[in-house]
C-alpha cells in the first residue's frame, strides 16, 4: 500500500466521523469533459486525472496540518503555499510552485446593518487559497462566506465550461470576488450618502465618530482589494503551465473590473475626507461657540463678585456705605454694567 493510499485511508476515516470536534471539511469531484464522475476513491481518480482525463476540484474550510499533510502527498503541493493555507494570508498575492499556481485571493462581504453606528461592523473579510495545476484545483477557505458552493453550484450545470479546464475554476472564483468587491462599494456609497447626512443635519456634531468609523472601515476593504491588482497583472501577461494562451484575456477582463473598484474606493475615500475635515471644522466652531457663552456668562457673574469682594473687605474709611442711598446706588451701577455687557455679547452672538 502507498504512502498516498494509507494517509488517504486515514483521512477517510476522519471524515467518517461525523461527531468528530475537529472533523474536516471536505469534498472532491473528479470532471471529464465537464461531467461529474461517479469514482469515490480520491487516489484511483488522481491516478486518471494525472493520465489526462479531466481535472480534481478539491474544495475544504479552515484545513489543520493534518488535512493538508495529507493534500500535500496526494497533490504533490509545496510545503511553502501549504504553510500559508494552514496559517492564513491576508494579502492576496500569486506564487508559482513548478508547473502549480498558488494564489491566495482576499474576499470582502458586507454586513447588513439597519444604520451606521460606531459598533457596527460594515464589512468581514476572508481568504480562499487556490492551488491550481493542469489536472487539479483546490480551494481552501477560510472565514469569509461559503462562496465556493454558489460557484460549484453555477459551474456543474454547464459541462461545456467546466470542459475548459481547472483554470475556469479560478476565473469563476475573481470573478465572483470582484462582483462582491462591487457590491460592497454600492452598499458602502448609501453608508456614506447616510453619515453625510447625519453629521451636517442641525444636531449632527454628536456624529463626529461615524466618519472616522466608516473610514477605518473603508481601509480595511481597501487592504483587501488593492493587493489583488498585481496577482491579476501576472496571470494576463505571463505564461504558466495550467492556463492557456487563450485564457488571459478572461482574467483581462477580470483586471477592468478590478480597476473599476480600485477607482470607487479612491473616490469614496475622498469623499470621506471631505466629510471628515468639515465634521471636524464644525465640531472646532461649536467647541469655540461654547467657549463664547461661557467667557461670556463669567464676564456678567464677574461684575456683582467683585462689588462684593470690595465692600466686603471691611475697611473702616469707606465713606459711601454711609451715604443715605449708597446702597440703591451700588446696585444701579452693577444693574448697567451688567445689562451693558448683556448687550454687547448679545450683539456679538456670545450669547
Amino acid at each position: 500500500m502507498s504512502a498516498d493510499s494509507s494517509r488517504w485511508e486515514v483521512m477517510q476515516e476522519r471524515l467518517a466521523d461525523r461527531e468528530a470536534e475537529h472533523r474536516p471539511h471536505v469534498s472532491w469531484q473528479w470532471y471529464v469533459d465537464g461531467v461529474q464522475q461517479p469514482e469515490t476513491d480520491l487516489p484511483v481518480a488522481i491516478q486518471q486525472a494525472r493520465s489526462g482525463h479531466g481535472f480534481i476540484w478539491c474544495g475544504m474550510r479552515d484545513p489543520d496540518d493534518e488535512t493538508m499533510a495529507t493534500f500535500q502527498e496526494l497533490f504533490g503541493l509545496h510545503e511553502l503555499a501549504v504553510e500559508d493555507a494552514v496559517e492564513g494570508h491576508s494579502r492576496s498575492k500569486l506564487e508559482c510552485f513548478d508547473n502549480t499556481l498558488f494564489m491566495v485571493v482576499s474576499t470582502v462581504d458586507y454586513m447588513q446593518h439597519s444604520m451606521v453606528t460606531e459598533a457596527a461592523e460594515i464589512v468581514s473579510t476572508g481568504q480562499i487559497m487556490v492551488f491550481l495545476g493542469s489536472w487539479f484545483v483546490m480551494t481552501p477557505r477560510r472565514k469569509g462566506r461559503p462562496i465556493m458552493n454558489q460557484i460549484r453550484a453555477e459551474l456543474e450545470p454547464d459541462p461545456e465550461e467546466l470542459a475548459m479546464g481547472s483554470w475556469r475554476v479560478l476565473y469563476r472564483i475573481l470573478d465572483h470576488v470582484i462582483d462582491d468587491f462591487s457590491e460592497t462599494i454600492h452598499e458602502l456609497e448609501a453608508d456614506v450618502d447616510e453619515v453625510e447626512d447625519r453629521v451636517f443635519a442641525p444636531d449632527g456634531a454628536s456624529d463626529i465618530n461615524l466618519p472616522y468609523h466608516l473610514k477605518r472601515e473603508l481601509i480595511e476593504f481597501k487592504r483587501c482589494v488593492q493587493p489583488l491588482g498585481a496577482p491579476l497583472t501576472t496571470l494576463q501577461t505571463r505564461a504558466f503551465a495550467p492556463i492557456p494562451a487563450e485564457a488571459r484575456a478572461y482574467f483581462r477582463e477580470v483586471a477592468d473590473h478590478w480597476t473599476a473598484v480600485r477607482e470607487g474606493i479612491s473616490s469614496m475615500d475622498e469623499v470621506l475626507g471631505t466629510i471628515l475635515q468639515a465634521a471636524m471644522t464644525r465640531a472646532s466652531v461649536a467647541d469655540g461657540q461654547l467657549t463664547r457663552k461661557l467667557s461670556a456668562w463669567l464676564a456678567l457673574v464677574a461684575v456683582p463678585t467683585t462689588f462684593g469682594a470690595v465692600y466686603g473687605m471691611n475697611f473702616d474709611n469707606m465713606p459711601e456705605l454711609r451715604l443715605p442711598y449708597g446702597y440703591y446706588a451700588l446696585l444701579g451701577v452693577m444693574a448697567v454694567i451688567m445689562i451693558g455687557l448683556f448687550v454687547m455679547f448679545r450683539r456679538r452672538r456670545w450669547l
